[in-house]
């Protein structure tokens, strides 16, 4: 019955590899690549050259002599930076500048999400890395120092033990995100390592904007007018980032370019290159939409963004894969906590649309409590292919045009 094949990349951070999907003979199955997709993987000289030519600043190496406490932020587990790649690379710097190892503390920037563990740890930053320095969580609820108020209005209070140091660097990725367009530059800071009312007002910046008939300025791939990357930049500053490292990610969650300086001016370049590098071209007249979601795998949901609209034009069936053996991140501002128990910023995912036929999630870790959030009027959850193909095949009988799509949790629709 299937022989015409499509392979996705599948759990990053655990075993990683390929998901095969098959579907019938004679089905028209098209994919749907964001444009830098097989961009080639950083090498070593490119990583150099960055961090011998930073952007905005002097190098990090001339920052730092004479510093006597260092942070050393990096984004957790839900985003594919390679941590431990960089890391020699600043570590190096730091070197070079007299800094004693003992004066260096890692610190998670989880903004909102769950604490991680040594296994966690482990993956990012590798386990030499943990032998020679302390990692610690951020705690979004206590242990923040102010640091100042923004022009937007948010009051932010800052990780203490980061405010603590006299140099302060991130590392990160710059990467599609459904509220300010792309992450990356001084997000380090605001959500990443703010206390809870920060977050709160600086999520509340994307529901103002829409209020107000400013939709456009946020949302995948928005920045230019984003009032979110203007507040999370005020706050890097406020904060006192002294470094910030970002890198672009390809189709297959390996880093392909990288911009280092200060946070605001290398993110500024940065998003040059991100525009339309993540940017994806619609496959027109499909029947079904399969996207899969790698990069953010424990941000699954993000998919849906890219699924619905690219079933907008013609009534389909969408199939979001939900792949991520340690479940589906921890959010305390937007998750679900019981019954009657929510996140300040809780909205259920209960969208229905005339063009949605339905919607298939695979989820072989299917989690109960997952449906609070994803609450899509006539969801179904399986936890295999097989079960996927026999709801399609049932469903298109005369056979369909499907669109794959490899990563909706990086990708956006553009014409670009």
């Amino acid at each position: 019955m299937a022989n015409n094949s499509f392979a996705v990349p599948n759990r990053i951070w655990y075993e990683e590899g390929e998901l095969q999907l098959d579907f019938p003979d004679g089905w028209e199955v098209l994919p749907c690549r964001m444009n830098g997709h097989n961009a080639p993987e950083l090498n070593l000289n490119q990583i150099q050259s960055a961090f011998g030519n930073p952007i905005g600043t002097a190098k990090l190496r001339d920052l730092a002599k004479g510093k006597q406490h260092v942070a050393i932020l990096f984004d957790d587990i839900s985003r594919p930076t390679p941590t431990s790649d960089l890391l020699p690379f600043v570590l190096d710097e730091l070197r070079e500048a007299g800094i004693d190892e003992k004066s260096i503390r890692l610190i998670c920037a989880t903004g909102c999400h769950g604490a991680h563990s040594y296994l966690d740890f482990e993956r990012k930053l590798g386990t030499d890395i943990l032998n020679r320095f302390p990692a610690y969580n951020h705690n979004v609820y206590e242990n923040c120092t102010y640091a100042g108020t923004t022009s937007l209005g948010t009051k932010l209070y800052v990780n203490s033990e980061v405010m603590s140091c006299d140099l302060k660097i991130g590392i990160g990725a710059v990467i599609p995100h459904p509220q300010t367009g792309f992450g990356g530059g001084g997000k380090i800071i605001l959500p990443g390592v703010s206390a809870i009312e920060s977050v709160e007002h600086f999520h509340g910046l994307e529901l103002k904007a829409r209020q107000e008939g400013k939709g456009k300025t946020v949302g995948m791939g928005n920045y230019a007018e984003n009032p979110l990357v203007q507040d999370f930049t005020e706050a890097a500053k406020l904060a006192g980032l002294d470094f910030k490292v970002d890198v672009i990610v390809n189709g297959r969650g390996k880093a392909c370019a990288i911009f280092c300086g200060d946070a605001k001016a290398e993110y500024a370049e940065a998003v040059k290159y991100a525009a339309p590098h993540y940017a994806t071209r619609p496959v027109p007249d499909i029947d079904v939409a399969v996207v899969n979601n790698y990069c953010k795998g424990n941000e699954a949901a993000l998919g849906m963004i890219i699924g619905i609209a690219m079933l907008s034009k013609k009534s389909g069936d969408l199939v979001l894969i939900m792949d991520c053996p340690a479940g589906q991140v921890v959010h305390y501002l937007t998750g679900s906590f019981g019954r009657s128990v929510k996140g300040r910023h809780f909205q259920a995912v209960n969208i229905s649309r005339p063009w949605l036929k339905r919607v298939i999630i695979l989820c072989p870790q299917f989690e109960h409590a997952m449906t609070d959030w994803l609450a899509i009027p006539g969801t179904v959850w399986v936890k295999s292919w097989q079960e996927v193909l026999d709801i399609l095949t049932q469903d298109h009988p005369h056979g369909a045009r499907v669109a794959v799509v490899p990563d909706g949790t990086i990708q956006y629709l553009s014409q670009a």
